[in-house]
């Protein structure tokens, strides 16, 4: 049975899954609908995605806008990241606080990120893949996001013998204060 952990923003889940090693390798149920509902995550998923990116990619802080919000079940199938949420729902009190969580091929932990919440992962390791379900379909009108370095957010990312690799949408989304100043706040 897969430990489902609560951090200290509501309603962002880490799960740590069962995993049956063997001399041929390993067995582990990603997901479950049913477990998942039982313990908080009763969500119905509609899209897989899947990247690849090499060490120092980061990409983020990224998130749809309703009606094309995002509930978001992410891990790293291969490598280690370094995953970050940030919640930006307006009424939340937590507010602006982000949570980040090491994923990896090693620890095979996911991650749970509802609606309301802005997300972003480093790259760590020489190459990593990405893997992740959505609640709602990709819709280029609705993205979204937060400059991934952002002051009053104020990240802790790992330091890397080189500078990271944004595109070029990352480098300029607004910051957490112009985004409260210029977006419809009322969004989530």
């Amino acid at each position: 049975m897969p430990n489902f952990l609560k951090t200290k923003i509501e309603g962002l889940i880490i799960i740590e899954p069962s995993v049956f090693p063997d001399d041929r390798g390993f067995f582990m149920e990603n997901y479950n609908q049913k477990i998942f509902a039982e313990n908080g995550i009763d969500v119905v998923f509609v899209q897989d995605n899947h990247s690849r990116s090499v060490k120092g990619v980061l990409r983020g802080l990224h998130f749809q806008k309703p009606p094309f919000a995002q509930d978001k079940l992410v891990h790293c199938t291969r490598g280690e990241v370094l995953d970050v949420a940030v919640d930006i729902r307006k009424n939340s009190p937590t507010f602006g606080q982000y949570e980040a969580v090491l994923l990896s091929e090693e620890n095979k932990t996911m991650l749970f990120i509802p609606k309301g919440f802005a997300h972003a992962f480093l790259v760590l390791s020489d190459m990593a893949d990405f893997q992740y379900k959505c609640s709602n379909f990709y819709n280029k009108e609705s993205e979204d996001g937060i400059l991934w370095n952002d002051p009053e957010i104020n990240i802790d990312w790992p330091k890397l013998e080189s500078e990271f690799i944004l595109s070029d949408k990352d480098k300029l989304w607004p910051s957490l204060e112009e985004f409260k100043n210029l977006k419809d706040f009322s969004l989530f």
